[in-house]
């Protein structure tokens, strides 16, 4: 680390570092940003503190098992559809830089991903500063650039200057609660991993989440009991379909709950609470109480009790705690009477503010406590010009709604961002696909069948087409809350034609998940679709930020002059030409005005004979000598017939490999969509 370290006062003057771009932190957002300024050439750097990029991993989670899914297997060789089902590799342009050359199982070791970066970062080259430890980042008024621009110093108090901070530090700091007793808690950050340590203790586990579902399950064949304690009920992630919320690869402690073997949840306020040590006086026949416990390592017998019942005690620990203080005392049915041998805290993580100047710090946010910092649809920190915070940190825009705080979600809004970036501070448009309007239906189709930044940022990430009469501008992937700063953020307008906005979204109808009825299968009632399916809002005029504001509950965009829904499907195959393309074109037909079938030269040729105008689709193919070729296996009969000579063949199959690129990776759709 060191030998780096001096590498990089080297190149610095003055014991300051200049950069348009620093980014804090080498986890897997960082080093996902990294990749996409290296891959634009810009000027960047990544500060990291520690020895190696990924090294949350190195601790967490405590009992080194990933919940992130590792589906290597899918039955297709589509690699962007792939990425649906690979929740662990980050985005780049080399094929085989994906997680599964580290791991194949389908719930991967925690080792595993600081592994990955660490062969991320080195083949594609990037400027990784590692043993930089920022301890205070303030912002100052940049007189040569105009704007801002931050600094930041590291432990040996050397400079870091850049124009852009891009904050991916992610979520590591524990969230704690403090009330009396605390001290005696344990922290997920600090208890022993080994399960005989917990040979027949009783545990109190404070939190519902995954980290209290995976101690549970590491100690639950030791423990004697294991009790959990939150203010909400446990969430379960394949009800409300949130990957943050209790996975079924640690739930086991359900089982043991529902079936009545010593373990259980309880609700109850965490700010109300107390944890005190009490030894109940024995009997005057010398014997124990009934249900006390001897203390084998010392730590004495713990007690949750209400702070109430403590309010008129001045004592400190156990000293002036009576049974009187208990609420078994006063309530002997009380869930939580008998002691506990230790109680742990498992509440999560939090974003660290400490080391940035009232300057440079954006607020807290809202959500989850104010865990997160606040900030923008476009992922600039409130308040903070040219401060951006990604990856899990940044996860406030969707918490508890989409996938934005876990790496199969966030290297998309990275690459969002990044777009935003470019256009900025480069001038560079958002990339954009230019398409007939006739080629619309086929490309629509090809992405809600193969994209993955839709699927897996579903309500969040979205596709943008920007209507142009005869043709159409394809935007993948803008974040919609920013919707309404569409032409600020990406460079193009919105013209009087509208636009139209493909998005994934779960039904708004909750529905047991598991029971009959859970799904719609017919096509016309394809609005009442409760799993993940593609959905179109057309609008006639961008959005503007009270329409975003005043969207109806629930809706990830405010409503549309005309919406539809493409029916669920079970398998996620949305290709059907009843229930999926026709329903889809004849919506286009409805929004554009116009007729999108598809025709051959021979129909086209019909239709100038008799029609004053012909469909678009011929106007823009068959009368400009374009057209869809038919194929040499439609051509054989007219070949066996004498019609048609053999060697025309080779010309079909150079035709056939002339077809623009949209039509020959979404020929079946193009097929479909034909009446």
């Amino acid at each position: 680390i060191q030998d780096s370290y001096n590498t990089s006062i080297e190149s610095c003057s003055n014991s300051t570092c200049r950069h348009d771009y620093c980014v804090l932190g080498a986890g897997p957002a960082g080093l996902q940003i990294g990749y996409f300024l290296s891959h634009s050439q810009r000027d960047y750097i990544i500060l990291e503190r520690n020895s190696g990029p990924g090294s949350f991993f190195n601790i967490y989670p405590r009992h080194r098992k990933l919940i992130s899914i590792n589906k290597i297997y899918t039955g297709r060789q589509n690699r962007e559809f792939n990425l649906r089902h690979d929740w662990n590799s980050l985005l780049s342009h080399k094929p085989d830089l994906l997680f599964q050359r580290v791991s194949t199982q389908l719930y991967p070791d925690a080792d595993d991903l600081p592994r990955y970066l660490s062969l991320f970062a080195k083949e594609l080259d990037l400027k990784v500063q590692y043993g930089v430890d920022i301890g205070k980042i303030w912002a100052s008024e940049d007189g040569d650039h105009g704007g801002r621009s931050y600094t930041l110093i590291d432990q040996h108090g050397l400079e870091y200057s850049c124009r852009v901070l891009l904050v991916a530090t992610g979520l590591w700091v524990p969230e704690e609660v403090k009330f009396f007793g605390s001290e005696l808690v344990e922290g997920y950050e600090s208890i022993p991993v080994d399960p005989e340590e917990y040979q027949d203790q009783a545990v109190l586990i404070l939190g519902k989440g995954n980290s209290a579902f995976e101690t549970a399950q590491s100690i639950l064949g030791r423990a004697s009991r294991i009790h959990l304690y939150s203010p909400n009920p446990v969430r379960l992630a394949w009800q409300t379909h949130y990957v943050g919320d209790l996975r079924a690869v640690n739930n086991e402690l359900l089982d043991t709950y529902q079936l009545k073997s010593l373990d259980g949840l309880v609700e109850g306020g965490l700010e109300e609470i107390a944890i005190v040590k009490y030894s109940p006086e024995k009997k005057a026949s010398g014997k124990e109480k009934k249900g006390d416990r001897k203390d084998r390592k010392g730590r004495g017998q713990l007690y949750l009790t209400l702070a109430d019942l403590l309010q008129e005690n001045n004592g400190n620990g156990s000293s002036g705690i009576t049974a009187a203080t208990l609420p078994g005392y006063h309530n002997d049915n009380f869930s939580l009477r008998q002691p506990y041998d230790r109680v742990i805290r498992c509440l999560g993580f939090r974003f660290n503010f400490s080391i940035f100047d009232s300057s440079a710090r954006p607020p807290c946010s809202s959500m989850a406590r104010g865990r997160f910092p606040g900030v923008t649809a476009w992922y600039e920190g409130k308040r903070t010009p040219g401060l951006f915070v990604l990856g899990a940190a940044a996860h406030s825009r969707d918490y508890r709604t989409s996938a934005g705080g876990f790496i199969h979600g966030f290297r998309y809004m990275i690459r969002s961002v990044h777009r935003v970036l470019e256009h900025r501070y480069h001038g560079k448009t958002w990339p954009a696909t230019k398409l007939q309007t006739t080629q619309l239906l086929s490309w629509l189709l090809k992405r809600v069948n193969e994209a993955s930044g839709p699927y897996q940022m579903f309500g969040m990430l979205a596709d943008v087409i920007l209507l142009r009469g005869s043709y159409c501008e394809y935007l993948e992937e803008f974040p919609i809350q920013a919707l309404a700063q569409l032409t600020n953020l990406s460079g193009h307008q919105v013209t009087e034609q509208g636009l139209l906005v493909l998005i994934m979204q779960y039904g708004l109808n909750r529905t047991d998940t598991l029971g009959p009825g859970r799904a719609e299968s017919e096509w016309t009632r394809a609005w009442k679709s409760n799993f993940l399916h593609p959905v179109l809002y057309y609008y006639s005029r961008l959005p503007t930020e009270q329409d975003m504001k005043y969207r109806p509950v629930g809706w990830p965009l405010p409503r549309p002059k005309a919406i539809h829904h493409i029916i669920e499907d079970f398998l996620t195959e949305w290709d059907g030409p009843i229930s999926h393309s026709q329903p889809l074109r004849r919506f286009l037909e409805h929004c554009l005005q116009t007729d999108l079938r598809a025709f051959y030269a021979e129909s086209c040729f019909l239709f100038s004979l008799t029609y004053t105008e012909p469909p678009l689709f011929c106007r823009l193919g068959y009368l400009k000598k374009q057209g869809i070729v038919g194929k040499s296996k439609q051509w054989q009969p007219s070949q066996e017939e004498g019609v048609m000579a053999d060697d025309d063949e080779s010309r079909t199959s150079q035709e056939e490999n002339s077809l623009p690129e949209y039509l020959s990776e979404a020929e079946p759709f193009v097929t479909s969509g034909m009446n």
